[in-house]
């Protein structure tokens, strides 16, 4: 009896893995409201940019090239945005999700680690900082710079303000 028992153990298992695939399978990965929320709000910037490149790791959501700097859209969930309520660990096998989500946090760090070693600077925008788009403006802005004023070529990318009086 004792090897039945174990026969219904890794059905179980395995139909337990087959379900969290097909309900992962459901949600898009690119082109997700905050994706184009961030892509709006740097065209509006000024910004020109590529998207998904799939030669970069990690494949950034938006590339800006002249300034290699890869910019990756975060859902809060799925990487576990640090203080954001919508990070949160569902009460159904726990277990599972504590570690997709540690999968999920490996990989973007060795995304980062690996862009950074081929000279892109790398972005992350949470999906919660997505919300209002003025300040999600400021927030791309002061990232955006802060990674060109480490650049060695001092590309200015603040674009110039609108002098022009109505």
């Amino acid at each position: 009896m004792p090897s039945v028992n174990r026969s219904i153990k890794n059905a179980q298992v395995e139909r337990s893995a087959t379900n969290a695939r097909s309900f992962m399978a459901r949600f898009k990965s690119a082109n997700t409201k905050p994706e184009v929320q961030v892509r709006r709000a740097l065209h509006a910037l000024g910004f020109r940019f590529r998207l998904h490149r799939k030669d970069l790791p990690g494949t950034p959501d938006i590339v800006l090239p002249k300034l290699r700097t890869a910019i990756f859209v975060h859902g809060c969930f799925w990487h576990q945005h640090p203080g954001c309520k919508a990070a949160r660990i569902p009460k159904s096998n726990p277990v599972f999700w504590t570690n997709k989500f540690k999968k999920n946090e490996t990989r973007d760090v060795a995304n980062i680690v690996d862009l950074k070693a081929r000279g892109w600077a790398t972005v992350v925008v949470w999906e919660c900082e997505t919300k209002n788009e003025r300040d999600l403006r400021t927030v791309l802005l002061h990232r955006v710079a802060a990674n060109a004023q480490n650049d060695q070529f001092g590309i200015n990318v603040i674009p110039p303000l609108d002098t022009q009086s109505g």
